[in-house]
């Protein structure tokens, strides 16, 4: 059975059979028998590696344990407002923290929290398209997509299918703007920042 445990740009979880490149979690989500009841739990909505210390949880959705969540990549994990963990990925952490000018992983939560979503329904932001970094991305008719150069790339869940020009004007921002800024500074992390299929023609 494929579980309900991959996560969209808009932080939609949904079911899909694909391999995703990035972990994560925002508390425990599920029943006792592996059923989804919430979208969320606490602030701490993070992203990890796939693998840290040889630590490997069967099976997954474990009565009273974090939800297992997987991400295409970590452009994906950022637009549904995931941001690194201070675990397994220390410098990542330590980086986003200088960038994001806060001093307490809380304070940070909180900001994000904010940003991504209004009340239980998805936040989004104003932004123009000149001004995106590749790694943001954007809402057009209902699909997420990629801002990659002069291009945006349709999000799905195996990769990132159709291209389209970069638009001028305004976009509808899916990505939270602090973690916009994290995209300008130049985020090179330890996991894959973008998926294989995003790369440029």
């Amino acid at each position: 059975m494929t579980l309900r445990n991959r996560v969209t740009p808009f932080g939609e979880l949904v079911a899909d059979p694909a391999r995703g490149l990035v972990y994560g979690n925002r508390g425990c989500l599920h029943d006792a028998g592996g059923e989804l009841r919430r979208a969320w739990q606490v602030r701490r909505w993070i992203a990890c590696r796939l693998e840290f210390r040889g630590r490997l949880r069967r099976p997954l959705l474990q009565p009273g344990r974090y939800t297992e969540l997987f991400f295409l990549d970590e452009a994906t994990a950022l637009a549904a407002g995931h941001r690194a963990c201070a675990e397994c990925r220390r410098e990542d952490y330590v980086r986003l923290m200088e960038i994001a000018g806060v001093a307490r992983a809380d304070d940070l939560d909180r900001r994000l929290h904010a940003e991504r979503l209004e009340g239980r329904a998805r936040r989004t932001h104003e932004a123009a398209f000149a001004e995106l970094p590749d790694g943001a991305f954007v809402v057009r008719g209902g699909d997420a997509w990629l801002v990659r150069g002069g291009e945006l790339l349709r999000w799905t869940a195996a990769g990132y299918a159709e291209r389209a020009a970069r638009p001028s004007g305004r976009a509808e921002l899916l990505t939270p703007p602090t973690l916009v800024d994290v995209l300008r500074a130049g985020w090179e992390p330890v996991v894959p920042l973008l998926h294989p299929s995003a790369g440029l023609r």
